[in-house]
């Protein structure tokens, strides 16, 4: 009962917070941006600027990606979509750079992910075929032979592993 009554009590918090209960992106707050889906079918995406004081904060913004399942606008994904798929939801942008990650293609390939969460596997869907990359089977690859996976993408020439140098250099411009 009182799973209930906490789940109700959030759902009338996001929707007292989204006033008419359409979503729109820079509405949202930053802990709510990443992996949620505007009721213009645009997805939201957590974009990083400099305030004039220098400082770093964070946004939320309307991306040009739109959703392929009509079924998923109007959405703010569940902690639960968010964690099954080892998705993060301070993600910055829009980006298949996840997928050469073994860890988080094991949680998205799962059953709790990819049964159950539409809207992530949406994306990384659009984001795999963009790579030159069919998600269904590459996961089905990936059950028969785990490391298979980081060749297709490596080798379809669009998304490489970060060399150490453009890591220390990212590393440096992000440093306060």
């Amino acid at each position: 009962m009182e799973l209930i009554t906490i789940f109700l009590g959030f759902s009338l918090l996001v929707h007292g917070a989204l006033g008419s209960g359409e979503i729109v992106c820079e509405d949202l707050s930053v802990g709510l941006c990443a992996y949620s889906v505007a009721s213009s079918g645009k997805r939201c995406s957590l974009e990083s600027y400099e305030s004039i004081e220098g400082r770093r904060g964070y946004q939320c913004k309307t991306s040009e990606v739109l959703v392929s399942n009509i079924d998923i606008t109007n959405l703010i994904e569940s902690d639960e979509c968010i964690s099954a798929c080892g998705a993060n939801r301070n993600s910055l942008g829009i980006s298949s750079d996840s997928l050469l990650e073994s860890s988080f293609t094991s949680k998205l390939c799962s059953q709790q992910c990819y049964q159950k969460c539409p809207n992530i596997v949406d994306l990384y869907y659009n984001l795999a075929l963009g790579e030159g990359l069919y998600l269904p089977a590459f996961c089905k690859g990936r059950d028969l032979n785990g490391r298979r996976e980081m060749s297709q993408i490596q080798s379809s020439g669009v998304a490489c592993a970060p060399s150490a140098a453009s890591i220390a250099l990212t590393l440096e411009a992000d440093a306060p």
